[in-house]
């Protein structure tokens, strides 16, 4: 089957140690690495300046900047940032989501080296999770606090802790604040070119939240060197990305390594355009998503699995859309979970019928603390849930746990040399070697050959015991569970340490619920239609016909409320926090291991 672009084969070495560990490494050598972000804008401004660099929808089309425009604004901010005196000590934190003001402001405080700290949005506009944002904000002592509009942000930018800090706004609002046009009108009292000579590859560029779903948020230190060598990894592997400029709409939030590293400097680093897509996938805003779609398609498509079913469903309903979607796409990308091969199969059909040949569709793993992207599947597959092999420069250290299964470290000039100010946590997430300690686990796809890539296998900590002694991955039993039981459930937790039986703690997927004509009303906090019961209970029968104690689900309750983003059970990502749901719904917890309730399904 033809893709529609070259790609560069896996060429990988494995060292096997005395100690029982695995070496990784790429034979592919890392190519020109750029000294900071900003020597980036200065190439395509110089190259290609009246090309689209960020855009964002504006009435019935775009609020774009190209790349000359956007050097010129980036200097007169940066030029207005140096007057105010401030430098590596003076965070700037960013509160608002994705936005053509948010990018210029970050590029400018990269450009003189200020780093920048993008926060969730829903820490600022959900009052319960104000807390949240204090932890941010004593964290850092930021200096200054951007928000695209001061209205809407009104009672964040009201809470006691923003005393001292100047707010800036595109928008102004009834609190006071800086417009944004004062930043873009610059300073003459400055040189803004000897700044940004001082930038180095070590310099701070942004310090990114961990996700803190298995503790307490922790900043990432990020460097322009993490940044800049991660691109020129990427390149390497995916050679079509510098055949021809790539094009993204996309909505992947910019607090987030994904969205806001990895793909924002995919662009930059490539002479790309990024189109900011408002939407998301999610109830009453993909239809925004659809709209972007039919303005303007990418050259590359990043999602998470659940939005790329939406987006199947809509090119479905489209063959106007379906067309142009198709027609120049090199790459489909998908992160944060498996893909259904469904919805694989599904993307292949329609791209053989629209061009008689398929793009890449591939994923990637990384975390925060690695900028983020470490394996890469760059060849060519069919099917899901592979991640790859090392990117050039990485070293993967894999350390034995049973059959086929390993702990994941790594070492390379992409990874985090600290956290901010936490030097207890820093210390912790090295071993005596220097790689990265990341709690994850990978399988190989085939033991006998490298070049097959890894698989995830899960997070080492969700790991747990039954009481007979049997070990259960918890991470790949939630994945395949969510498989059995889409798209009537949103997410699941699966239970069952120190107890004789795995349970699901599950969160239903209203919407879907609803369309497919079951109650949705609740009792006691749960779900209770018989009929959705039913058919839940069928599912993981058939799923569990065979399969032995470590993956057979025995019993499942299903939640009315859906998981707090203020209490903790959610982080701003939407990645549960399994531990916190757990501890704080205990009652529901007891009722799911209860043999007299009537809301438990039992099998």
């Amino acid at each position: 089957m033809k893709r529609t672009s070259d790609f560069r084969p896996h060429d990988v070495t494995r060292v096997d140690r005395d100690d029982g560990s695995i070496l990784l490494k790429s034979n592919t050598q890392l190519g020109p690495v750029a000294r900071s972000t900003g020597e980036w804008l200065h190439i395509w401004a110089e190259a290609a300046g009246s090309r689209v660099f960020v855009a964002e929808r504006s009435g019935a089309g775009w609020r774009s900047e190209s790349y000359a425009a956007t050097l010129q604004k980036v200097q007169s901010i940066a030029a207005a940032l140096l007057a105010r005196g401030m430098g590596a000590d003076t965070p700037i934190l960013i509160m608002s989501g994705n936005g053509v003001d948010h990018a210029l402001l970050s590029l400018a405080a990269q450009y003189v080296g200020i780093p920048t700290v993008p926060v969730a949005e829903q820490y600022s506009l959900v009052t319960a999770a104000h807390g949240r944002l204090k932890q941010a904000v004593e964290m850092v002592n930021p200096t200054m606090a951007y928000v695209a509009d001061a209205a809407q942000y009104d009672s964040a930018l009201r809470l006691d802790f923003f005393e001292g800090v100047e707010l800036v706004s595109s928008n102004p609002g009834t609190v006071p604040s800086t417009p944004f046009g004062d930043l873009l009108a610059g300073a003459s009292s400055v040189d803004v070119a000897a700044a940004h000579a001082q930038v180095t590859p070590e310099t701070i560029a942004k310090i990114l939240m961990t996700s803190g779903s298995t503790s307490a948020p922790k900043g990432v230190l990020t460097t322009h060197k993490m940044m800049c060598v991660n691109q020129a990894q990427l390149a390497r592997a995916l050679p079509f990305l510098q055949e021809r400029p790539p094009r993204i709409v996309d909505w992947l939030p910019w607090n987030h390594v994904f969205g806001g590293s990895h793909n924002v400097n995919m662009m930059l680093a490539n002479g790309g355009s990024l189109y900011i897509d408002g939407g998301k996938p999610a109830p009453g805003l993909f239809d925004q998503t659809v709209e972007n779609l039919k303005l303007m398609t990418g050259t590359l498509c990043f999602n998470v699995p659940v939005g790329f079913q939406m987006l199947l469903n809509a090119l479905q309903d489209d063959v106007s859309l379906r067309q142009r979607f198709f027609e120049n796409l090199d790459m489909v990308f998908y992160a944060g979970a498996s893909l259904p091969q469904e919805v694989w199969d599904g993307f292949e059909t329609m791209a053989m019928e629209i061009k008689g040949e398929v793009p890449l569709i591939t994923s990637s793993w990384g975390l925060t603390e690695t900028a983020p992207a470490v394996l890469l599947q760059q060849e060519p597959i069919d099917t899901s849930g592979v991640v790859g092999v090392p990117l050039p420069g990485i070293t993967m250290k894999l350390i034995p746990q049973d059959d086929n299964r390993f702990e994941v470290r790594t070492k390379g000039p992409n990874i985090m040399t600290s956290y901010f100010d936490a030097p207890q946590k820093t210390a912790e997430a090295y071993d005596g070697e220097g790689y990265f300690i990341t709690g994850d686990a990978m399988t190989f796809v085939d033991a006998h050959d490298m070049n097959k890539g890894l698989k995830f296998d899960g997070r080492i900590s969700e790991d747990f015991k039954l009481l007979t002694g049997t070990w259960v991955r918890a991470a790949n039993l939630r994945l395949d569970v969510l498989g059995i039981l889409a798209p009537l459930v949103g997410d699941v937790v699966i239970t069952g340490a120190d107890k004789a039986q795995i349970g699901l703690m599950i969160f239903p997927n209203m919407a879907a619920l609803a369309r497919h004509g079951f109650e949705t009303a609740s009792g006691g906090g749960t779900l209770n239609d018989p009929k959705l019961l039913a058919e839940l209970k069928s599912r993981l029968e058939a799923h569990g016909e065979g399969a032995s104690s470590s993956t057979r689900v025995a019993r499942a309750i299903v939640l009315s409320d859906p998981a707090s983003l203020p209490e903790g059970e959610m982080t701003a990502k939407g990645n549960l926090n399994f531990r916190k749901i757990k501890t704080r719904r205990a009652d529901m917890l007891a009722r799911l291991y209860s043999d007299t309730d009537s809301a438990v399904i039992t099998l």
